[in-house]
């Protein structure tokens, strides 16, 4: 039933995110706590908290993952790498950075380009990896493909289906998302390079959500319910 999968392959498939707008420190402190008592693959926080975050996780396996341009992307690519380069300095491992959504939608492609090679080359440059957020609740399956194999060809750590924030104007007049659909998924996994990973994000509230976008090719996963994965995962035998 398990298929070889241990409990801490499932932890390590999680980013425990810790991104939303009103989160305190005191709540920041306890996800931290979360991400130990689990040993996850990183606390997924904002920027002003990961030199908070590194101080809680310091030697530990859990690594601090910063996001840059968050939520929409809009940042020059200057303020993006400067943004970057201040996380790694205050202990950032890994980076979720967000595309420039309107270049995408606009067709700029040698913009989009430039600046995911420049903060590729920052990120890497600092020591950490890179995760490039594409927001596909905006997006074509068109911008998608094209997307992963513009970071194929830089040669990006990960691509990432969404920040969790991209609310879309519905016919009724709400706003909601998606997240990581399945189609997504597939479509990300068949057109990047095999050295790109995917990063799921958006939905994956249960442990059935996990397994089925690890049956998709994901190989990291964006989640605020890791205690409730994690728990069940234990009821139901993984060790």
């Amino acid at each position: 039933m398990n298929a070889g999968i241990r409990l801490r392959d499932l932890a390590k498939m999680i980013d425990h995110s810790l991104l939303h707008p009103t989160l305190t420190d005191k709540e920041l402190e306890r996800g931290c706590e979360i991400c130990l008592r689990y040993n996850v693959a990183t606390a997924c926080v904002k920027p002003y908290a990961v030199r908070m975050a590194a101080e809680l996780l310091r030697g530990s396996e859990v690594g601090v993952c910063a996001v840059a341009g968050f939520p929409h992307g809009s940042s020059t690519i200057v303020m993006k790498q400067r943004e970057i380069e201040e996380e790694i300095r205050d202990g950032a491992v890994e980076i979720d950075v967000v595309v420039n959504i309107g270049k995408v939608l606009g067709g700029d492609w040698g913009y989009v380009e430039h600046e995911i090679a420049a903060v590729n080359a920052t990120t890497v440059g600092g020591g950490a990896i890179l995760k490039v957020i594409f927001e596909n609740d905006y997006l074509c399956d068109e911008h998608i493909m094209r997307l992963c194999e513009i970071c194929t060809d830089v040669g990006v750590a990960f691509v990432k289906t969404s920040t969790g924030y991209g609310f879309v104007r519905q016919a009724n007049g709400m706003y909601s998302y998606r997240g990581a659909t399945d189609h997504h998924l597939k479509l990300m996994r068949e057109h990047c390079g095999p050295h790109v990973q995917i990063k799921s994000a958006g939905g994956i509230r249960t442990l059935d959500d996990l397994l089925r976008v690890r049956s998709l090719g994901v190989t990291r996963s964006g989640a605020t319910a890791t205690v409730e994965i994690l728990e069940e995962a234990k009821r139901r035998g993984y060790a």
